[in-house]
């Protein structure tokens, strides 16, 4: 009996660096499970459920003909979604998938937990920001900003403070967490607060799965404020793709018949 089939499932974005980092964290997922059938899918929220148009590939609907062709019927869509891990808040999943079955009678689709703040991406954000020092030759910090995307939900932003809080137990430095929209306060906000401090030597850690236009917002807002580093986002890192195949474990015992 072959195991489900994941659907790594992702926003539509139009910006290269994104699918191009969604694609490489489907390679490490693959390279860790190589057993597992593992699809990269986008959907763009502005279409409607099932529609075929299509400006990014690949697309979620046209990926589960491919698998459901393949004689697949169970699949496991994990959201690339960094958030408190309560719901999926990739826009239209729910939709997508009732039109997804609703054209193959028989098709078990289960949509897993979103990633998630995981306290082991503290590990890749630290990576990350190292890289980032060290590219600049920077050896000391005095203050440290954990900057994430941001939500309309306070529980979610709360999430990233906890988070934000537990990186700076573990580097014993005083940490903020910042959000490139929805929240105050901004990356750059967050670095002047502490410069009025007295702080010199601000580094701003990147929360934030891909490149975008958030992430290039959030840098370019914390080095004008006055910030020495920012890292890169986590991107295709192994821990990121552990924390993947953890959501499509569950989601594929969810699929076993009690």
């Amino acid at each position: 009996m072959a195991a489900p089939a994941l659907v790594a499932l992702a926003h539509a974005s139009r910006d290269s660096r994104t699918t191009k980092t969604v694609a490489a964290l489907v390679e490490e997922v693959r390279s860790q499970r190589p057993d597992l059938r593992v699809e990269r899918a986008f959907l763009d929220p502005d279409a409607p459920a099932g529609s075929t148009a299509r400006w990014v590939r690949p697309d979620f609907q046209a990926v589960v003909d491919r698998l459901v062709k393949a004689g697949h019927d169970e699949i496991v869509v994990v959201p690339l979604v960094l958030s408190d891990g309560s719901g999926s808040e990739v826009a239209g999943v729910a939709d997508a998938v009732h039109a997804a079955t609703s054209r193959h009678p028989g098709l078990q689709v289960r949509v897993s937990a979103d990633l998630g703040l995981e306290a082991c991406f503290l590990e890749v954000l630290d990576e990350r920001l190292r890289e980032a020092l060290r590219s600049l030759r920077i050896r000391e910090l005095d203050a440290l900003v954990l900057a994430a995307a941001g939500s309309t939900d306070p529980l979610a932003n709360q999430s990233v403070a906890r988070l934000a809080r537990l990186w700076g137990t573990h580097h014993r430095l005083p940490v903020t967490a910042a959000y490139a929209a929805s929240a105050p306060p901004a990356t750059g906000e967050a670095v002047r607060a502490f410069r009025a401090e007295g702080r010199r030597h601000i580094a701003v850690a990147s929360l934030f799965l891909t490149p975008g236009v958030l992430t290039d917002r959030a840098c370019e807002l914390a080095v004008e404020a006055g910030a020495v580093a920012v890292s890169a986002p986590l991107g295709a890192h192994p821990e990121i793709a552990r924390v993947v195949l953890a959501r499509y474990a569950v989601g594929a015992v969810e699929l076993v018949p009690v």
